[in-house]
């Protein structure tokens, strides 16, 4: 009997090492010296695809705002808005593992929102899990959670906070 239970003792901690790993490698991670020059994020997709002189260098799975069908269209409405910005600045010091912050809105999200007689919204960023949850890895990906945002693992977001200078194009699409 005790045999038995030192067993499945092994092998569940076996497992759940194997699912940890999993939810945290970094599969293909980029040359330290790589830089990109153009983000895309295809929402209809849940990725992030990154480029450098119009080649894909590589591809993010992600998680969006709650109520990502759609563009942004005013403050709170937790979707995730679609068009081009750019990566305007950042923040080690975010709730969330890093932050890179997109340039929304435009004066045309502006423009929109305000002929509607609303918000357009602000503090759209890329950001990692919230402080203190980073253990959930790519499982925080099986439900967009964000109020608007992006989302990547906290081990994805500390390569593309690497590889990625401020003013970086960023195009959202559908």
């Amino acid at each position: 009997m005790i045999r038995k239970i030192t067993l499945l003792s092994a092998a569940v901690c076996a497992l759940a090492l194997a699912v940890y790993f999993y939810t945290h490698h970094n599969w293909h991670p980029l040359p330290r010296e790589t830089t990109i020059d153009r983000i895309v994020v295809e929402k209809a997709a849940r990725q992030l695809l990154i480029f450098r002189d119009g080649g894909r260098l590589k591809t993010y799975h992600i998680a969006l705002g709650r109520s990502p069908i759609g563009p942004k269209e005013k403050e709170g409405d937790m979707k995730t808005p679609e068009g081009i910005y750019k990566i305007d600045s950042r923040n080690a010091q975010s709730s969330f593992h890093l932050a890179l912050h997109i340039s929304y809105p435009s004066a045309d999200d502006d423009a929109r929102a305000a002929e509607r007689g609303v918000s357009a919204g602000f503090d759209i960023m890329i950001h990692g899990i919230p402080n203190g949850l980073g253990w959930m890895g790519a499982f925080h990906r099986w439900k967009d959670w964000t109020a608007g945002c992006i989302a990547l693992t906290d081990e994805e977001i500390e390569e593309l906070w690497r590889v990625t200078p401020d003013s970086t194009t960023i195009e959202i699409r559908p």
